[in-house]
C-alpha cells in the first residue's frame, strides 16, 4: 500500500498468495501480519501500534489520517482497535479478487475435507 496525494494505492497480491500458499497458509500469513502490527500488551492493533509497526508491512508512506481511516474502516465493534478477526476481515475487503471469490474461499477454509 502506498500513499499519493490523499489516495491510497493498494496492489492486490492476495490472490497470488492464496494460490501459492493455499487457504491455510494464507490465513497463517494474515495472522503473522496481525501479530506484527498488534500492541503486545493489548493483543489488538491500536493506532499507536499501527503507526509504530506499519513500515514492517510496507505502509510507511501512510500519514496519520490514512492510518486512522484504516482503523475506522476495519473496526467493526467500535472499540477503536482491530482484533484479529476484524483485521482479517479488513484484509479480505481490501482485495477485490478475494471478495469476488469469498464464498468459495470460505467454504474451503471451513470445510477443507468435503
Amino acid at each position: 500500500m502506498a500513499s499519493k496525494k490523499n489516495t491510497v494505492v493498494f496492489e492486490d497480491y492476495f490472490p497470488a498468495m492464496m494460490e501459492k500458499l493455499g487457504t491455510e497458509g494464507f490465513m497463517k500469513e494474515l495472522t503473522n501480519g496481525f501479530q506484527l502490527l498488534m500492541d503486545r500488551e493489548k493483543k489488538v492493533i491500536t493506532f499507536e501500534s499501527l503507526k509504530k509497526n506499519s513500515a514492517l508491512l510496507g505502509l510507511e508512506g501512510m500519514n496519520d489520517d490514512e492510518l486512522r481511516c484504516m482503523l475506522r474502516e476495519g473496526d467493526l465493534d467500535g472499540d477503536g482497535a482491530l482484533d484479529e478477526m476484524e483485521f482479517c476481515t479488513l484484509m479480505f475487503r481490501l482485495s477485490p479478487a478475494l471478495m469476488n471469490n469469498s464464498k468459495e474461499l470460505l467454504e474451503e477454509a471451513i470445510y477443507p475435507f468435503h
